[in-house]
C-alpha cells in the first residue's frame, strides 16, 4: 500500500488543522499516512514512504525553528524522485511554502507538487476542503508514480 508522511510544525494550531485535513484526503484516496511534528521527526521516518509532505507556518517571512532544524534530516535520506508537497498557514506573506518547495526540489531532488498549499490564518471550512483536496492530489501523484 502507498504510504506518505506528513511532517509539520504549528504555532497556533492552524497548520496542524491543515495537516489533519490533508491526512484525511490522503486516506480517502487509499494512502496510508503517518503524521509527526517536525520537532519529533527523524530521517528514519522518511525512509520507506512514497511521499513526504512538509508543513510550516510562516513566521517573520521564514519557517519556524523546528522545521528549519528538521530540514537537515532530508540530507540523511535518499528522497530523489519521491513525491513531495508543501503547505502552511500565514498571516501576511506566506514564504514558508516556497521555502519548503524549493528545499525539496533542489536539495532532495524530489518530484514536488506545485504550487504548494497556502492558507491564510485559521482555515475555514472552505480552506479545510482545499486541504483535503490537496491530500487527494498528493495521493493521485503517488499512485501515478507507482504505475
Amino acid at each position: 500500500m502507498a504510504e506518505a508522511i506528513i511532517v509539520y510544525e504549528t504555532r497556533s494550531g492552524n497548520t496542524e488543522l491543515i495537516a489533519g485535513a490533508i491526512e484525511a484526503g490522503l486516506k480517502e484516496a487509499g494512502v496510508e499516512v503517518k503524521r509527526k511534528k517536525a520537532s519529533f521527526a527523524k530521517a528514519d521516518d522518511l525512509k520507506d514512504v512514497d511521499a513526504v509532505v512538509l508543513g510550516s507556518p510562516t513566521y517573520v517571512r521564514n519557517l519556524v525553528a523546528a522545521m528549519k532544524t528538521f530540514l537537515f534530516e532530508l540530507d540523511k535520506v535518499d528522497l530523489k524522485g519521491k513525491v513531495g508537497a508543501a503547505f502552511g498557514s500565514y498571516g501576511w506573506s506566506g514564504e514558508s511554502v516556497a521555502i519548503l518547495t524549493e528545499t525539496m526540489k533542489n536539495l532532495a531532488e524530489m518530484d514536488v507538487i506545485e504550487p504548494g498549499l497556502k492558507i491564510k490564518r485559521r482555515p475555514t471550512a472552505k480552506g479545510l476542503e482545499e486541504a483535503r483536496e490537496y491530500g487527494r492530489k498528493i495521493a493521485n501523484k503517488i499512485l501515478e508514480a507507482e504505475k
